[in-house]
């Protein structure tokens, strides 16, 4: 099932408001696209540095060589859990591709700490899902809308996907897990991963280009119905203390962050968002007309009334883009400095698979 929205329904009646108009124009959006095409531009470049060194192997040692660059196993989602239920059964971290573990906890801790962060800031597909679906909107001035008795089923898809990922991964033993890992398929397997986007075929062609038009006609068509990457972060989530919290004594029911909210979520008519589809994007907050009456923040009291003791803690959109900074390049430092970052396996490996990477199976077979 897909997760539920968990609301705080106000059960108080309406209060008089006044209005305290921001004071400034609201920066969240643009802080926001700049980490967003920063990551994105970090991306390209270990792409590009990737294929520079898988080239030189599928040369024969011959032109321009570069060494392999880690990050890229942070597109092995799949790597990452089989190396974290390798870590739990054996307690030891696997040599190959340890990377794409210590990212996957990273991200991991960025969801528990500031709601699914990642991907509305750091997800390179992500980023691209919003571009297409406001894409859509200059094209045909809306998003289309799935009706409930088909979204709801939809979303469930990720789920479903992810809960069939664990399954799987969390059946095999240690055994089993470090025989695929240590096999020639596991040491390259993202080197297949780039063959199969450089060399797709003509059914994976038509795969790719439905999920495009689908993303400019339905908002985040692929992170709301079938990424289980997002299912997961959207998961771990829900024990995040950080949440988009609303002050019912500063909301004037203008309704525009329901509006702006790219999940559809009810912002309007909850005290606090818990739901296991907020990104935290701050795209509400960007659109709220109130100084006070939507902020990303940790609990605590606010209002006027007798009962607001406190002041909740704010997360401003550079101390969020700070904290992610900080997790993401402290992720890959601890890696380093344990010596767990890189996969460390000779030349001479490299040059008897790489060339042969699309034919070998996952028995390691040619």
């Amino acid at each position: 099932m897909a997760a539920r929205v968990l609301p705080e329904i106000i059960s108080e009646p309406k209060k008089k408001t006044i209005l305290t108009h921001r004071q400034g124009p609201d920066r969240s959006q643009r802080i926001r696209h700049i980490v967003q095409w920063s990551f994105v531009a970090l991306n390209i470049w270990l792409g590009a540095q990737f294929y520079i060194w898988v080239r030189y192997f599928k040369h024969g040692g011959q032109g321009l060589y570069l060494p392999r660059p880690a990050g890229v196993e942070g597109w092995l989602p799949i790597d990452g859990l089989m190396n974290v239920r390798y870590l739990l059964l054996t307690g030891r971290v696997p040599a190959i591709h340890p990377a794409a573990m210590y990212l996957l906890l990273g991200f991991l801790l960025m969801s528990l700490l500031l709601k699914k962060a990642f991907c509305s800031w750091l997800c390179p597909l992500g980023t691209l899902s919003e571009n297409l679906w406001k894409l859509g909107q200059r094209i045909f001035g809306r998003n289309f809308r799935l009706p409930k008795w088909f979204d709801i089923p939809l979303r469930s898809l990720k789920y479903i996907l992810l809960g069939l990922f664990i399954y799987l991964i969390w059946s095999m033993s240690a055994d089993s897990l470090g025989g695929f890992i240590d096999s020639p398929y596991g040491m390259i397997v993202d080197v297949k991963m780039m063959n199969f986007f450089l060399g797709m075929s003509l059914t994976g062609g038509i795969v790719f280009a439905t999920l495009i038009v689908l993303s400019i006609l339905v908002q985040n068509f692929w992170c709301r119905y079938l990424c289980p990457y997002g299912a997961l972060m959207g998961l771990a989530s829900l024990l995040s203390p950080v949440a988009i919290r609303r002050d019912s004594s500063a909301c004037i029911d203008c309704s525009k962050c329901s509006r702006a909210c790219p999940a559809h979520l009810p912002v309007d008519k909850l005290v606090q968002i818990r739901s296991a589809e907020c990104n935290a994007c701050m795209a509400c907050i960007a659109e709220c007309p109130s100084q006070t009456a939507l902020q990303i923040a940790l609990p605590g009291s606010t209002g006027l009334g007798a009962k607001a003791h406190r002041r909740r803690l704010n997360v401003s959109p550079l101390a969020m883009a700070a904290l992610l900074a900080y997790i993401f390049f402290g992720t890959v430092m601890i890696a380093r400095a344990t010596n767990h970052w890189q996969t460390n396996l000779p030349r001479s490996v490299y040059m008897r698979l790489v060339p042969n990477a699309d034919s070998i199976n996952d028995t390691g077979m040619q």
